[in-house]
């Protein structure tokens, strides 16, 4: 069976799925604001690729980030991928701690981007006002590999919602 948040085809605007509980390997960090985000992806997401290398972890889907607060201000965050087994201890690689957690299961809305992350704003205003009230978390997969043309690029938006 697919992963609700990561089909192989885009999100149609606004599109409702419920999210299960996919295993994440992350990097967590407290107190972050948008203009940490390129440092810390860069940084995070080849400390846990060199475990997908050592076969130490096995990816399951495209990177993801987990936005919970405010992401206009100050957020926590997880960055990270699925995996087939969220790691159940610490596991220290290049200088972070890459930790296991999972996505918060439950009713969504998602979306999805085809253009450059500066767009990104824009696409998360318009999700926001599809549907039920947002729940505090946003979620982010980048299925497209960075190096591409920006207007390929394409990010999955997911908004968990209260119900």
């Amino acid at each position: 069976m697919t992963d609700p948040a990561f089909p192989a085809e885009p999100f149609t605007h606004g599109e409702r799925i419920t999210l299960a509980a996919s295993p994440l390997a992350v990097v967590r960090h407290e107190a972050v604001r948008v203009s940490d985000l390129q440092a810390l992806f860069d940084t995070n997401y080849g400390a846990i690729a060199l475990l997908f290398g050592t076969g130490e972890l096995v990816p399951a889907g495209p990177a993801v980030a987990v936005y919970d607060g405010d992401p206009a201000d100050v957020f926590d965050l997880e960055i990270g991928f699925p995996v087939v087994e969220a790691p159940i201890d610490a596991i220290d690689v290049a200088g972070v701690s890459v930790v296991g957690s999972h996505l918060p299961p439950g009713p969504a809305v998602a979306s999805t981007l085809f253009g450059p992350y500066s767009d990104l704003p824009s696409a998360w205003a318009a999700l926001a006002r599809s549907g039920p009230a947002p729940a505090g978390v946003w979620i982010e997969s980048y299925v497209s590999d960075p190096s591409e043309a920006p207007e390929q690029l394409r990010t999955d938006l997911i908004m968990p919602v209260r119900v």
